[in-house]
């Protein structure tokens, strides 16, 4: 695959999406501790499922074929794994032994979500 300027942001986010889709399955207590309690089933469900979306997200950003779908497909479970974020930052902001670095952390965490829709979208639009 040549790779030019317009491969670099769809690699970028793969690599991103299937990393992180990885840890799912590596450190999923990690991620059941961020699930919403208010959805229904087991956090575990959640983690699994979310880790094979960022997986199979990230194999569509790779392939230039299905870059365009893929590129929607990151937008919107960016936008689904934002409640997760939420629940997370919630949590931590709670906890009064959580250090001050960390609450920072996750409150400035939140506003980055909205760069990496508009990138998913930008790599969506330019795949056409």
């Amino acid at each position: 695959m040549a790779q030019n300027d317009t491969d670099k942001p769809a690699l970028a986010l793969a690599a991103l999406l299937g990393g992180t889709g990885v840890l799912h399955f590596l450190i999923p207590k990690l991620f059941d501790s961020i699930v919403p309690p208010a959805l229904p089933g087991s956090a575990r469900s959640y983690t699994y499922a979310s880790g094979v979306a960022e997986i199979g997200v990230a194999a569509a950003l790779l392939a230039p074929r299905t870059r365009g779908l893929g590129g929607r497909l990151a937008a919107v479970l960016f936008l689904a794994v934002f409640p997760a974020n939420v629940q997370m930052t919630y949590d931590v902001l709670r906890n009064e032994k959580a250090p001050r670095f960390l609450k920072i952390g996750t409150v400035l965490r939140l506003p980055l979500q909205i760069p990496l829709i508009t990138q998913a979208l930008k790599v969506s639009r330019r795949a056409r």
